[in-house]
């Protein structure tokens, strides 16, 4: 019951912030949090698109609209408390390009879901993405510490997550694009490469490494329940799957945060 609510209560809490001054919000967060809450933002681009395939198939569509709605809200107050947070002019920069970037994603994500739309959002969310990646890698630079750089990996497996997700759900509305073929392998692999990392990391509290073994445990169910044929899809079950997994590199992401500054 316990690991069910964890993802519930995470973004539970992140809408209450909207209720306070993105001003307020930003003030109050260290280095480490906003690497955190940049990494999300990459996740967040993923998820958007997850969600509006979801929908368009009907997928778990109450809570794929209900996903969307929240990741489109919690992307803008990120985004908003991420600029008033930074006084890197590099990661000042970077934040405006995202800005610019978010306004075709937001416009075809809040819009009837259409499957003409659904590789546009895509193309649209990519370019969203990679300018969010280069804010965290600011800001993990900025920091100089190994915590950053696991708040950035394990950021990054959260992303990837819905990466996968979403890769996946073009391939089951049967958008043959081979490309997404290989980027779904791509994403499998540096998820998997990278929970390697984490799971070796030194500044694994026991708690971290209790989560990332959990992590572990349904990383492998998903890739034994993921062989299938070239037209056998699960939908339902990759987006219950991968959501889990989500919600626990949540987790993990901000238990990183929250660790001492390393010496």
């Amino acid at each position: 019951m316990i690991k069910k609510s964890v993802q519930a209560v995470v973004y539970g809490l992140l809408i209450l912030l909207c209720q306070l001054p993105a001003a307020q919000a930003a003030s109050d967060i260290t280095l480490a949090e906003a690497i955190n809450k940049a990494g999300r933002q990459r996740m967040l681009s993923q998820r958007i698109v997850k969600s509006y395939l979801q929908m368009g198939q009907d997928v778990r569509y109450r809570v794929a609209k209900k996903h969307l709605g929240e990741s489109i809200d919690l992307f803008e107050l990120q985004l908003k408390q991420l600029k008033y947070f930074t006084t890197n002019p590099e990661a000042t920069r970077g934040l405006a390009l995202v800005e610019k970037l978010w306004i075709p994603v937001k416009q075809i994500a809040t819009g009837p879901v259409q499957r003409e739309k659904a590789e546009e959002l895509r193309a649209n969310a990519e370019r969203l993405l990679a300018a969010a990646h280069q804010v965290v890698l600011i800001l993990a630079d900025e920091s100089g510490t190994n915590q950053g750089h696991l708040v950035n990996i394990a950021g990054r497996q959260r992303m990837l997550s819905q990466r996968m997700g979403n890769l996946y759900m073009l391939m089951s509305w049967k958008f043959a694009d081979e490309l997404y073929r290989q980027d779904y392998k791509a994403a499998t692999s540096e998820f998997d490469t990278a929970l390697q990392e984490l799971i070796n990391a030194n500044e694994n509290t026991p708690e971290i490494s209790a989560i990332l073994s959990q992590v572990k445990q349904n990383w492998d169910l998903y890739n034994l329940s993921n062989r299938m044929g070239e037209d056998e899809f699960v939908p339902g079950l990759v987006a219950r799957m991968l959501d889990k997994i989500l919600g626990q590199m949540n987790e993990v992401t901000g238990l990183y945060a929250a660790l001492p500054q390393a010496k």
